[in-house]
């Protein structure tokens, strides 16, 4: 085995670790930062395959943002000390036997395909490409969805805010 296997063992293992105790635990808050340390495993990941932009892009998108929101809305609605209830049996059964399922599925279509480009060349893009193609007008951009996105966050946290009064000023009473 060699040292690239190694660290891509050792960086797989990390992510699993972290994202099954993301998934189980019942504080809410500590499932966060178990989140959290699970996206920055995935970058690992990406920085170790030579993917730089895509994990600047892993860490500003969802360890910056979407973990940052999901902290905030944590604490907006003043449920960061509380336990989560223990899911029932039934539940628990289900999610169980569907993640097997997804596991046996993804191993049978990796088997199945090969996944390698027609020429067997890796790859590369310059990320000045890159940031044109995001920034582009042109039929081949991606300026309309870039900002459609982006309205839909700032929705998501209006929405966060407006929820968290709610029933902040409810308690109050």
């Amino acid at each position: 085995m060699s040292a690239s296997q190694i660290i891509f063992y050792i960086i797989a293992v990390f992510i699993l670790f972290t994202a099954l105790l993301a998934v189980t635990t019942r504080k809410i808050f500590r499932s966060a930062i178990w989140l959290l340390f699970a996206l920055v495993g995935i970058a690992g990941l990406f920085f170790w395959m030579d993917v730089e932009f895509i994990a600047a892009v892993q860490i500003v998108v969802y360890v910056g943002g979407i973990v940052v929101l999901i902290i905030f809305s944590i604490f907006l609605t003043q449920q960061s000390g509380n336990e989560m209830m223990k899911p029932k049996l039934s539940r628990t059964i289900f999610s169980v036997s569907a993640a097997v399922f997804g596991f046996a599925l993804f191993y049978t279509l990796i088997g199945k395909y090969n996944f390698q480009t027609a020429s067997g060349k890796v790859l590369n893009v310059d990320v000045r490409e890159i940031g044109t193609q995001l920034l582009s007008t042109t039929e081949h951009g991606f300026i309309l969805p870039f900002e459609v996105v982006s309205i839909l966050l700032l929705a998501a946290m209006i929405g966060c805010i407006v929820i968290a009064m709610k029933s902040k000023t409810a308690t109050n009473e």
